[in-house]
């Protein structure tokens, strides 16, 4: 079983965060979604206030297999100044595990030093800061163990993206399927 981590900071982009959580849960995959605060309410960039599964601090992410980061703003930069994270998603790419980033969230690796040598998307305005990568401006990019997503529109594609590599293409057509995609 995967473990995946979905990481909540105050201002994410609502339908990026939901979208992923719904669509990887109606595939059967483990997915917890954790708050960067102490709080495990947190606000989204549109009013909409969600509860986390744990916080930051109930986090054992010894066993992660992926890391995920909703965009949306001011959340991405919350994201992004979680220095407890970004050590996290250093220590996730130096072990070659999955991460995965949409929308202004990719910013976040390449800002890491995470992007050198990959291919990635983010939101139009956010190139500047994906830091040695090829910027492919796709919907959904997957350059080996990073997946990035270009915002709210590409939300589905991302989360069946994802849903591909950890359980497979059947199980994706399985999910999209039953969304009437």
């Amino acid at each position: 079983m995967k473990t995946v981590y979905l990481f909540l900071a105050t201002g994410f982009e609502e339908i990026e965060a939901l979208t992923i959580v719904d669509m990887l849960r109606r595939a059967e995959i483990d997915i917890t979604t954790v708050s960067i605060s102490r709080n495990l309410q947190v606000e989204g960039a549109h009013g909409i206030t969600v509860t986390a599964d744990c916080t930051w601090v109930e986090l054992s992410t010894e066993d992660a297999d992926w890391l995920i980061l909703p965009g949306g703003m001011p959340g991405t930069k919350h994201l992004g100044e979680c220095k407890p994270l970004v050590s996290l998603l250093q220590r996730q790419a130096a072990a070659n595990k999955n991460i995965a980033a949409i929308c202004a969230a990719p910013s976040v690796l390449g800002q890491a030093g995470l992007l050198n040598g990959y291919k990635a998307t983010c939101y139009p305005g956010f190139e500047q800061f994906l830091t040695g990568a090829t910027v492919t401006g796709d919907n959904v990019t997957v350059d080996r163990n990073i997946t990035t997503g270009k915002g709210p529109g590409a939300a589905i594609s991302f989360a069946t993206a994802i849903i591909t590599q950890i359980a497979g293409e059947e199980k994706a057509r399985e999910v999209t399927s039953g969304m009437l995609l």
